[in-house]
């Protein structure tokens, strides 16, 4: 029987979601899988792109709360039966953590943290993470701009400015801290994170856990290219056994379940730290499956209880380079998705006599009708 997964972060912009890249990792493994693309956006491109997502959906804001997200989750569900579901972004996780007993008794797989684990990986609790014996930068964890000065004395400059959720900052000065510290609190929110900066180069990391302490497989690499982000546009995977070992006892410490990328640098003193862990595929992780460790489909597999055999480490060598295009789509498709929350691209599973109900979705259009012809 076919599976149907959804999928979540349809977002593939200069600053992609990892939607995408982990639909493209499952085609490749199951070609008749059903995807569906829950997206928060109607202009989120991967709802369009051709072979992509099979139907795509609008969700409301998690910042909506559980009770609105469940409801049309289970809405979707009662139209396009997911079998599985894979949340690809930060701020949603703990939102689907929580209702991961619930979405089981409804047919819904994950596989997923549970609340205590994912929440030891916030960027102002990576410091506990020293006590479960992983190197981490000494940091702090500031709510209060008053305390700048005090930087200097505790880490010393350059140090590293953290939004609780998303970007990052080196600043060099207590101007600096101040200045990020203001834009990264008005964009995500109190705490706001000052690491220690560790000179060094950066790896990073795509892993599965087993959730008892084991690693199902990793793919390290090397950013090459970057945006003006910091986002990696193209990188190369990487093969070194220190850094394969380090892996392997992070996840063993935090008993990590699901999907995870971890962020190590090797410091120029030749020791490895880890610099952040975000709880979600990455958008590059479509490179797992280019180096033969298809890890989102681990993913799926672990989800559904079927066993998974560990994976070696990822042979090195293998590259990925982003690039950019120009989606083409009939108007009706974006007129649709903004009225309805909903697209089609392959028959609704019966029973199917009505319409999903109205999305109850905060996006950035709001029109109902877009006009293209002009009177002369």
């Amino acid at each position: 029987m076919s599976l149907t997964i959804a999928v979540t972060g349809m977002n593939a912009t200069d600053n992609p979601g990892p939607g995408v890249a982990v639909i493209r990792a499952i085609r490749d493994a199951c070609p008749d899988c059903t995807i569906v693309g829950l997206a928060y956006e109607t202009l989120d491109p991967g709802n369009y792109m051709p072979g992509v997502a099979d139907h795509a959906y609008l969700l409301p804001y998690p910042s909506v709360g559980v009770a609105a997200l469940s409801e049309r989750l289970l809405a979707i569900h009662a139209l396009t039966p997911i079998d599985v579901l894979i949340p690809t972004l930060d701020a949603e996780l703990p939102i689907w953590v929580r209702l991961q007993d619930f979405l089981a008794d409804r047919g819904i797989a994950t596989f997923l943290p549970d609340a205590d684990t994912l929440a030891l990986r916030n960027k102002d609790r990576l410091h506990e993470l020293a006590d479960l014996g992983v190197s981490v930068p000494d940091s702090v964890v500031l709510t209060d701009p008053t305390n700048i000065p005090k930087i200097a004395d505790e880490l010393g400059y350059p140090c590293v400015v953290k939004g609780r959720f998303y970007d990052a900052y080196v600043a060099q000065t207590a101007h600096d801290v101040a200045h990020w510290f203001h834009k990264l609190a008005n964009a995500w929110g109190l705490p706001v994170i000052i690491q220690k900066f560790v000179p060094g180069t950066e790896f990073d990391v795509v892993c599965v856990g087993d959730g008892e302490g084991g690693l199902i497989g990793s793919v390290a690499m090397r950013k090459m290219q970057l945006t003006d982000k910091g986002k990696a546009w193209g990188g190369v995977t990487v093969r070194d056994r220190k850094l394969d070992a380090f892996v392997r006892d992070t996840i063993a410490a935090l008993s990590w379940r699901g999907p995870c990328e971890l962020e190590v640098m090797r410091g120029d003193d030749g020791g490895l730290y880890l610099i952040e862990i975000n709880p979600r595929f990455p958008a590059w992780v479509y490179l797992s499956a280019g180096a033969g460790r298809n890890l989102p489909w681990a993913a799926v597999e672990l989800a559904l209880g079927r066993p998974v055999a560990p994976m070696p480490p990822a042979p090195a060598g293998v590259m990925f380079l982003r690039h950019s295009l120009d989606q083409i789509l009939p108007l009706s498709d974006f007129e649709a998705l903004t009225v309805r929350g909903e697209i089609h691209r392959a028959p609704v599973p019966e029973p199917a006599a009505a319409p999903s109900p109205p999305a109850p979705v905060a996006t950035t259009a709001t029109l109902t009708t877009f006009p293209t012809e002009f009177p002369a």
